[in-house]
């Protein structure tokens, strides 16, 4: 039997933490073969602030999908987020020795990797080195250069950076969870990965992925990212909002929001109310839909303003940046009822929601065509450009279902020692295929991870 290319992202989220496992059908179009889900317990504002918690939940997930798909999950590609990832543009050249030869792709991993050794501010390191448009000896706006004479190449990048120990934790949170990670990608990608056509990149877009915790920006134009910027607001403080406007639990608070929540406080009569069961015996409280539309609405202008300044303020560096076509929702957050239209209001650009079924085989589940899962099937699509197998199937070892009753059942999961997973270091390997093609700078980032890991023990 040939080996088959499985491919496995984890989307860890300040809400929940999605695990899906996916592979390529024969029309090119990514089947997703199973999904795990749990309640992210240890993540906050997209940055893991308890590491126990945050494994119990990757174990959770992991454990779920691969009782969904029948699958063994062996490494993952993973998602960094958090309000300490910003972005810079940067411009660099080399002068190449020997002109008459033609630019090839070492030249432009030269550059790239001088571009790595830029100083950064204490604690944060480099991510992403995205090359944008190269220069060569001042001829501009070449996108490709390889195969090209000249003597000096300069390009402009648009450089990520994120907090060192931030991205370490979510390396050791994995290891621990007993499981390899084969990459790392700004979840703003993942997600334009997933809901963008070729066609919107080229035209100019702004993708705006209201998640629990962070809404995150990635402007597209030319076919190339612009830029990219983490707000630390979510749908979570809408929930907070509630809570405190209602004086309700969070609980019927979220259950608010996403049942009868609206952006638009004029959709609702004055009349429209809401019965919410009262806590230990006390009266059932009573709440106008009408006032929670304008708590809703309050918070929501507050995020998509500070998003838009991000959008203004890149459009004012250059005249031509402006003209991008338009907006596109997704995450958690889109599914906000009239969001589109408040968008549409605020911003007068056109906005559509962006579901990630641009690249899903068409007998795709409904579930996974959410805008909720934009960025793990962004993720999934990330893992297959690996070529790696990062999901085996089981043999006839089928894990027993009542354990997973029982994790299902409680919130919290309480694992037994014996069950817990030690971290080896032998559990921690480079990735095994080596290809002919030169690493990119992600892989090297991730083995620079895994090193610092090994280090530790």
């Amino acid at each position: 039997m040939e080996k088959e290319n499985i491919a496995v992202g984890l989307d860890i989220g300040t809400t929940k933490i999605v695990a899906m496992i996916g592979k390529k059908n024969e029309y090119g179009k990514l089947e997703i073969l199973g999904l795990g889900k749990s309640k992210s317990l240890g993540v906050a504002r997209g940055v893991v602030n308890n590491i126990t918690q945050t494994i119990q939940s990757i174990q959770q997930a992991i454990q779920e999908a691969e009782i969904d798909s029948g699958f063994k999950i062996k490494d993952v590609v993973v998602g960094i987020a958090g309000q300490h990832i910003r972005s810079i543009q940067h411009t660099d050249y080399i002068s190449r020795n020997n002109p008459e030869e033609v630019i090839g792709g070492n030249d432009i991993q030269f550059l790239i990797d001088q571009v790595n050794k830029l100083a950064m501010l204490p604690g944060e390191e480099i991510i992403h080195v995205l090359p944008q448009e190269f220069k060569i000896d001042g001829q501009s706006e070449i996108k490709e250069p390889i195969g090209m004479y000249g003597g000096r190449l300069e390009a402009s990048f648009h450089v990520v950076v994120g907090q060192a120990a931030s991205i370490r934790n979510v390396g050791r949170c994995i290891q621990s969870s007993g499981i390899d990670l084969s990459g790392l990608t700004l979840e703003p990608l993942a997600s334009a990965d997933a809901v963008l056509s070729q066609e919107e990149k080229e035209a100019g877009v702004a993708l705006i992925d209201i998640g629990g915790g962070t809404t995150d920006l990635a402007i597209f134009k030319d076919g190339i990212i612009r830029h990219t910027a983490v707000i630390p607001f979510g749908g979570n403080v809408i929930t907070d909002d509630i809570k405190e406007g209602c004086s309700i639990i969070e609980k019927q608070a979220e259950l608010l929001k996403v049942k009868f929540g609206s952006a638009w406080p004029g959709e609702n009569k004055d009349n429209e109310i809401v019965s919410i069961p009262g806590l230990r015996g006390r009266e059932p409280k009573e709440i106008s839909l009408k006032n929670l539309s304008k708590i809703i609405h309050a918070r929501v202008v507050e995020i998509i303003d500070q998003v838009f300044t991000e959008v203004k303020a890149y459009g004012h560096e250059d005249p031509r940046k402006k003209l991008i076509a338009g907006i596109v929702l997704t995450g958690g957050g889109a599914q906000l009822k009239h969001i589109k239209q408040l968008v549409e209001y605020i911003t007068g650009m056109d906005t559509r929601i962006g579901y990630p079924n641009e690249h899903l085989a068409g007998n795709s589940d409904e579930e996974i065509s959410s805008p909720l899962y934009a960025t793990a099937v962004g993720l999934v699509m990330k893992s297959i450009e690996n070529n790696s197998q990062s999901a085996v199937r089981k043999g006839q070892i089928e894990q027993p279902k009542e354990v997973v009753k029982r994790v299902q059942e409680t919130p919290t999961v309480v694992y037994e020692p014996e069950e817990e997973v030690q971290i080896e270091p032998e559990a921690v390997k480079a990735p095994s295929t080596v290809k002919g093609i030169q690493k990119n700078f992600f892989d090297r980032y991730v083995e620079k991870i895994k090193e610092f890991l090994d280090n530790v023990e």
